[in-house]
């Protein structure tokens, strides 16, 4: 202990441990302690008119939810070809309109043979709805492509809709995640969901921690899947060593399996990471 920087490092845990924000306020005197309980009286009222910001953001998002929800079917029926738009519905202007008038001039000059070749074009060359639209847009954003594995990729080219359901006026906070899927190899579901469970209010115990909603509780649904399609478990084969005739057999046991469908079991995960999958679906649902 001879060394002068080990001597001074642990002098300087000492002073630290010495400072901490409560061996501090026990310095002061006892009218600026009452000052700072005072304050501390106003943090907590601040907290609980933050939680009733939330409570009224959660009613907003549900009126306007409910606004959006007429141009949302429109759309699922355009991605699953269930209706067609109309020239108004589908005309776009492009930022680059100079570029395309270009282009469009040069499409015009085009042979007459390669407009009879499109009319007679098979209806495999124009597929119904646009297909594979949420499976793009799962491989594409990076938050939720992180949650498929390559053997979730076929089963979520059968997804058709997702939609976001908020809790009802005077109901508790809630809300659920509705994934629509057409029929398919791997399960008999047509929907999935999962519903959160929330709670904005501070903690009495810990008023100061309050950071806005959390989640409280979640519920899944159960998958139910066909026969040898479950993707969320995998068989393994084991070797079993008889401990009293030293023979050797095989055995085999399923075990689980990373896939994005572990998502509807009802476990509790990380709730930042829940709601930062709600916000990004529900910014997606508006592209």
């Amino acid at each position: 202990m001879q060394n002068p920087q080990v001597l001074a490092a642990l002098q300087e845990r000492l002073d630290s441990s010495s400072h901490t924000p409560s061996s501090y306020i026990e310095t002061l005197p006892k009218a600026v302690k009452r000052r700072i309980d005072a304050l501390k009286q106003l943090q907590v009222k601040c907290a609980h008119i933050e939680a009733k910001f939330y409570e009224e953001v959660h009613d907003l998002e549900r009126k306007y939810a409910a606004l959006y929800q007429p141009l949302f079917d429109k759309r699922r029926d355009f991605v699953i070809g269930e209706a067609e738009p109309t020239d108004a519905e589908s005309e776009w202007h492009s930022e680059n309109e100079e570029e395309e008038k270009l282009a469009g001039d040069l499409k015009n000059k085009v042979v007459i043979e390669e407009k009879e070749a499109a009319a007679a074009a098979t209806e495999e060359s124009n597929p119904k709805g646009i297909p594979d639209f949420w499976f793009t847009i799962f491989r594409n954003v990076d938050m939720l492509s992180e949650l498929v594995q390559e053997y979730d990729e076929p089963i979520l080219k059968h997804l058709q809709d997702i939609k976001v359901k908020f809790s009802e006026p005077g109901q508790p906070m809630s809300f659920s995640l509705e994934f629509h899927f057409e029929p398919n190899d791997y399960f008999t579901n047509s929907v999935l969901t999962k519903t959160y469970k929330m709670k904005s209010e501070p903690d009495k115990t810990d008023p100061f921690s309050f950071e806005g909603p959390e989640i409280v509780d979640c519920e899944g649904c159960t998958i139910e899947w066909k026969k040898g399609k479950n993707v969320t478990v995998k068989t393994i084969k084991k070797k079993q060593k008889h401990k009293g005739r030293g023979t050797v057999r095989t055995i085999t046991k399923q075990v689980p399996n990373d896939s994005f469908f572990n998502f509807f079991s009802p476990i509790k995960g990380n709730s930042f990471f829940t709601l930062a999958i709600f916000r990004l679906l529900s910014v997606t649902l508006l592209l």
